[in-house]
């Protein structure tokens, strides 16, 4: 199976057996996967929960660039770097 090129046209959502979870212990999110956990910060949450099915990464962006007053290349850079490091461990898909 070739490896997934997250660019701004994939529809990206979790893989089968990752979910996103809130820890109340540790009052954090993460995403849970078998017998594997990765911590999310305030905005990698966000852009995960972003990846539904549904909305392309550029949509995700816009949205994103929109929200925080932030230039939209900028914030391409970091949701497509953060997206390109979750497809690489398998944690997403499109």
């Amino acid at each position: 199976m070739t490896p997934l090129r997250v660019t701004e046209d994939i529809v990206p959502r979790l893989a089968r057996g990752m979910r996103l979870r809130h820890d109340q212990a540790r009052d954090q999110w993460a995403i849970m996967a078998p017998e594997r956990m990765f911590v999310l910060d305030d905005i990698s949450k966000v852009i995960v929960e972003a990846c539904d099915g549904e909305t392309s990464v550029g949509d995700i962006v816009t949205a994103l660039a929109a929200r925080y007053q932030a230039p939209r290349e900028v914030i391409s850079k970091d949701v497509v770097e953060l997206l390109q490091g979750f497809a690489d461990k398998g944690v997403i898909i499109a």
